[in-house]
């Protein structure tokens, strides 16, 4: 499978909305079960392109397969800090897709001169937590009913890698 890994540009954003609310209504990896309306999700979109931030998607044959960023945190004492988020397709799991997503965030966060990206993942997802540990996280905590999805709660951790 030829990925290519690209910046996010606003030729992506059908395509990322899309990739963003077919992983969310999976309900088992994003804290959302669906993308927000488009506008409220192109407006954030394009803010990470207008001050280059850390986004980049994965492209197959030219449609959007997943996406990885490392963004701010609020406030000047954490302005070193970035927190981690990715999401691939179901078609493209098990690819490297996410590996390659994850080089490409981590080095233009390196780039941005953050010192610390954080992650919040849930305890039962047990292939992204191994992908996160061969990058370098390590587990910081655990929240205990961090999630309710349909009549069911599931715990988090934490994790962080500084960098």
């Amino acid at each position: 499978m030829t990925i290519l890994i690209v910046p996010t540009a606003q030729m992506y954003f059908d395509g990322l909305w899309h990739a963003l609310d077919a992983v969310a209504r999976e309900r088992r990896f994003l804290a959302f079960t669906a993308a927000p309306p488009t506008a409220q999700a192109y407006a954030f979109f394009n803010e990470i392109v207008e001050h280059d931030r850390c986004q980049f998607v994965a492209l197959k044959d030219g449609a959007v397969i997943g996406w990885c960023d490392i963004l701010p945190v609020f406030g000047d004492a954490r302005a070193h800090v970035g927190v981690f988020g990715i999401g691939v397709v179901v078609t493209a799991r098990h690819c490297g897709v996410g590996k390659q997503l994850m080089e490409h965030a981590l080095r233009k966060a390196r780039e941005k001169g953050f010192v610390r990206i954080e992650l919040t993942v849930r305890a039962d997802n047990g292939n992204a937590i191994a992908l996160y540990e061969r990058f370098g996280f390590v587990h910081e905590g655990q929240n205990k009913k961090a999630f309710y999805i349909e009549g069911e709660f599931y715990d988090t951790l934490t994790m962080a890698l500084v960098q």
